[in-house]
């Protein structure tokens, strides 16, 4: 049985919100990086650049980051080159901070490279982390149970995220 979190209108003010935090913590930028954990994570990624296209004129540049969740000490792949995010702000995104491995393993590809900035932006925090990693933005907060199943769906029109 699944419980729901937030409808379609609610995620989409959650993305218009995270998209005008992330502008007002790079106002100075020329240049930001929107880089998305590969699915979901990178759906969101793609709704945040839109919005901040839409309310700024920092040139946003979108990112798809490739991690196994299964095994997250396989190569990681993006599909930008390195020289491409080098001394560049970037935003890496997904859509629920659980543990925090995904996140924390994406944070450490990218710093092979000098980096201007680096921020994450999640849709739902569930605060289990095993790693000293943060949202610096993020939709919304829950306090669930380990066996609790957080999940995002992205459908045209009916977007939500469901506790089950």
């Amino acid at each position: 049985m699944s419980h729901p979190i937030l409808n379609n209108e609610q995620i989409q003010h959650k993305i218009r919100r995270i998209a005008y935090q992330i502008y007002e913590n790079n106002i100075d930028e020329n240049e930001i990086i929107i880089a998305g954990i590969t699915n979901s994570g990178f759906t969101l990624a793609k709704r945040i650049k839109k919005d901040l296209d839409q309310i700024s004129e920092i040139d946003s540049t979108i990112c798809e980051v490739r991690v196994d969740k299964k095994n997250p000490l396989e190569p990681i792949e993006t599909s930008l080159f390195s020289e491409e995010y080098t001394n560049k702000s970037i935003v890496l995104v997904d859509d629920v901070l659980n543990s925090g491995t995904t996140l924390i393993y994406g944070v450490r590809h990218f710093l092979a490279v000098p980096l201007k900035k680096f921020q994450t932006a999640v849709l739902v925090d569930r605060n289990h982390k095993k790693y000293p990693v943060k949202a610096d933005f993020k939709g919304i907060s829950l306090s669930t149970s380990l066996n609790e199943t957080v999940k995002v769906v992205f459908e045209e029109g009916n977007d939500r995220v469901e506790l089950s």
